[in-house]
């Protein structure tokens, strides 16, 4: 991790953004959490998740603030079907946002993050992404292109002290930290307690005899962004897969750092969304995508390898 001398201009005024909802947000999550009331509300298009007032309150922030920034674009929210904003029926650019993501354990006072991505049609990939921690020192995740056409990418801390991220990872799958997001029983943590060979792989003992690989935890897009910045190796999803607001923005990150996303055939995830119109950028709103995340693309396949030996 290097310290960065600076975030291209678009990308720095989308993180100061997003600072901005969070700080606005956070006093009222911890109030939720003190107090007990959370604010749930029906979840009519994702029947099984948890929503809430705060969910729906940052959906129309976002809306509202990054308006006059971009001008026009398709707003493609998690809560709600995308629109176009601005005066040009047919923009370039497609905002993608997940206003606050893991809200269930948000309003609880423990966890919470919020995704952001600008995504240009005309270049058919992201060309910003801020994934944000409503309650940790390191607060903004950030993917961007710079003038020269290299994607970077970034860590910028509750002082705004930024780092370069770069990925250096040559750990073997015995010595790493592999998350899930294993939170649902029957749907994700039955699933990988099943793929034992991977559990076994994790568990082997170096040559001094201790056992350094661990299984964690994790959540959407920071789960990407936690192997960007080395805090993780890996992160995994082989049951039912991530939503694109869940994996794009971190996928974006991880990209420029250096890591490696792959589909369980082993080929890389494209960054390319094909949101070519309006239409497929409501249509990619209902795909989901299995994939591990790792920061080399060697970890990523020795991972495949025992999730592919375990459905043999």
């Amino acid at each position: 991790m290097e310290h960065a001398d600076g975030i291209p201009p678009l990308a720095a005024e989308i993180a100061e953004t997003v600072r901005g909802v969070m700080l606005d947000l956070r006093p009222r999550l911890i109030e939720a959490a003190l107090t007990g009331m959370r604010g749930e509300s029906e979840n009519p298009r994702h029947v099984d998740n948890f929503l809430s007032e705060h969910d729906l309150w940052m959906h129309r922030r976002y809306r509202e603030l990054l308006a006059p920034i971009l001008g026009s674009f398709v707003y493609a929210s998690e809560e709600a079907e995308p629109e176009v904003i601005g005066d040009d029926p047919d923009p370039n650019l497609c905002v993608l946002v997940d206003p606050l993501d893991t809200s269930e354990l948000a309003v609880r006072g423990l966890l919470g993050y919020t995704h952001v991505m600008v995504y240009s049609r005309a270049a058919a990939r992201p060309i910003v992404a801020v994934v944000g921690d409503i309650f940790h020192h390191l607060q903004l995740y950030v993917g961007a292109r710079d003038e020269h056409g290299t994607d970077r990418a970034f860590v910028i801390t509750a002082d705004s002290e930024p780092f370069e991220l770069k990925q250096r990872t040559t750990k073997p799958l015995s010595e790493s930290l592999v998350t899930n997001f294993l939170m649902r029983p029957g749907e994700r943590f039955v699933p990988l307690a099943q793929r034992t060979r991977l559990l076994e792989s994790l568990d082997r003992p170096g040559n001094d005899g201790r056992r350094r690989g661990r299984i964690g935890v994790d959540f959407g897009s920071v789960s990407l962004c936690h192997v960007a910045a080395g805090m993780t190796e890996a992160v995994i999803e082989f049951a039912k897969g991530f939503a694109v607001w869940d994996l794009a923005p971190g996928h974006y990150i991880l990209h420029a750092a250096g890591g490696a996303v792959l589909d369980l055939e082993g080929k890389p995830v494209p960054l390319d969304h094909q949101f070519d119109s309006f239409t497929e950028v409501a249509r990619a709103m209902d795909r989901r995508q299995r994939f591990v995340a790792a920061g080399s693309i060697d970890l990523a396949r020795e991972i495949l390898e025992c999730l592919r030996i375990a459905d043999q």
